[in-house]
């Protein structure tokens, strides 16, 4: 599942993000740092599903 989560990452950074902490402030913070820019939006989502998985 995080190899799909990575690959979401990098296409729709914020779907990624959806699946792995639901409706939080990290999906809100990740769909405006994609609106901003999608590399932003990416290192977030990877930084996310990183830290998420540490726990």
């Amino acid at each position: 599942m995080d190899i799909l989560r990575i690959v979401l990452a990098i296409i729709l950074p914020p779907l990624a993000v959806f699946l792995t902490v639901g409706l939080g402030f990290h999906f809100w913070i990740n769909i405006l740092l994609t609106i901003l820019g999608v590399v932003p939006g990416m290192i977030h989502a990877l930084w996310v599903i990183v830290k998420k998985k540490e726990k």
